[in-house]
């Protein structure tokens, strides 16, 4: 069926801009955007078909939190679907990750494997029915210059 409507939600109001002016490029009309945390969403109880969270939950401060929050205003049989970089769950290497990923972005938190989101979803009384791994690859000066990382970071990230 046809989508009613769409609510674009980030803390950032440099992302919502983006969705306004896609949106008014492709000439979508049902989509509304809305600022604040994903740990407290504005929203009633069981107000939404499906949750989406491209590339965002790296951000959030409280992941269970922002699950119980996705949880409440989700409707029975509701849909929350999370694409996200996950952390290869090895010491060393999630060292290495959460490292490079704080010296190319400020605002991230960290990047979770795929164990920490079973149980953090079980936690929030979500119920897993697929977990789809993929690998992504990425250009290294693309992946640098999209988040504008100061040329001091990146040769930090060069180096490390």
């Amino acid at each position: 069926g046809k989508v009613a409507q769409v609510t674009a939600y980030d803390l950032s109001r440099q992302m919502l801009d983006v969705v306004v002016q896609a949106a008014g490029d492709k000439g979508l009309a049902n989509i509304v955007t809305q600022q604040g945390y994903a740990e407290s969403l504005p929203f009633a109880d069981s107000s939404f078909d499906v949750v989406i969270s491209r590339y965002s939950a790296h951000h959030w401060h409280d992941v269970g939190q922002a699950l119980r929050e996705v949880k409440r205003v989700l409707k029975p049989g509701g849909v929350l679907i999370i694409m996200d970089v996950m952390s290869p769950g090895h010491p060393v290497r999630d060292v290495w990750l959460q490292t490079v990923e704080a010296l190319r972005d400020t605002s991230h938190v960290r990047n979770y494997s795929s164990g920490e989101w079973l149980a953090m979803a079980n936690e929030a009384g979500l119920a897993i029915n697929h977990l789809l791994t993929d690998r992504l690859p990425l250009a290294f000066s693309s992946w640098v210059a999209r988040m504008r990382t100061p040329a001091a970071l990146v040769e930090a990230i060069r180096l490390y």
